[in-house]
């Protein structure tokens, strides 16, 4: 439950449409659901903006399976991550309406009208090899109502890639830079913009580049002032900020 669907009930009890025992009925899942195995966080949307969301790797499919189906009784959107296909069939067993995002390896439920932002978040990745990371970094932002548009294979090595696009980059409110081997991708983009950056390192790369240690290390160190970083290979948390900052930036351009 959502706090539009709380204020909604909150308003049919003073209206007398709904009666004081059903709302204590339907509140009474709040704030989190036992369900065993775990403990659903129902009061989430409420706090953060957005329900709870499924981290699938070291659970069974009838685990997410269970877990998605009481947070999807709430009438939320809901996203799992890192879901592998099999889990997926056994979500849209429930929930045919589920999408399955192949390369974003995402799960998501739109239950919810989308809610259109002033502004949109900008995805750029280097390389084709970048891009399952770049694409869970999507689907999550969208799954969060947000616009995004994506500049995908626009690495360092090839620059007038990367400079063809700066025009659309400095278009957007914030702006998520995917990139693996040496990582120097987001410095170059903070350079270019006056938004918040959000660097996102990837474990793309051969020995040296220690499964993306060496990319977040310099994004770390990084030139550009404007440049924050997440953990190697976490499209999820990069989408997730962005779509936060968004949401700031919408609502002080909203008249």
């Amino acid at each position: 439950m959502n706090t539009q669907q709380i204020e909604s009930l909150l308003k049919s009890v003073a209206g007398g449409g709904v009666s004081v025992e059903e709302a204590l009925q339907q509140l009474r899942g709040l704030p989190f659901e036992d369900m065993g195995f775990a403990k659903v966080d129902h009061h989430r949307a409420i706090r953060c903006g957005f329900p709870e969301v499924i981290y699938c790797p070291g659970k069974t499919a009838e685990q997410v399976r269970a877990i998605f189906r009481g947070l999807a009784g709430r009438g939320g959107n809901i996203l799992a991550t890192r879901a592998e296909r099999s889990v997926y069939d056994a979500v849209a067993a429930d929930f045919p309406a589920a999408g399955y995002h192949e390369l974003a390896r995402a799960i998501t439920l739109r239950q919810t009208d989308a809610v259109e932002p002033v502004g949109h978040i900008a995805i750029v990745a280097a390389g084709t090899s970048d891009l399952s990371v770049a694409e869970e970094a999507r689907v999550t932002a969208e799954i969060m109502d947000q616009r995004v548009t994506t500049h995908y294979d626009v690495g360092v090595a090839g620059l007038h890639r990367l400079l063809a696009e700066s025009r659309a980059l400095q278009s957007a409110n914030v702006i998520v830079v995917v990139a693996g081997m040496e990582g120097a991708l987001a410095s170059v983009v903070g350079g270019l913009v006056a938004v918040p950056v959000i660097a996102v390192p990837t474990s793309v790369g051969y020995g040296a580049s220690f499964g993306g240690l060496a990319a977040l290390l310099s994004m770390l160190n990084s030139c550009a002032s404007g440049v924050s970083v997440v953990n190697i290979d976490n499209g999820f948390s990069g989408g997730y900020i962005a779509a936060m900052i968004n949401r700031q930036a919408s609502a002080k351009k909203a008249p």
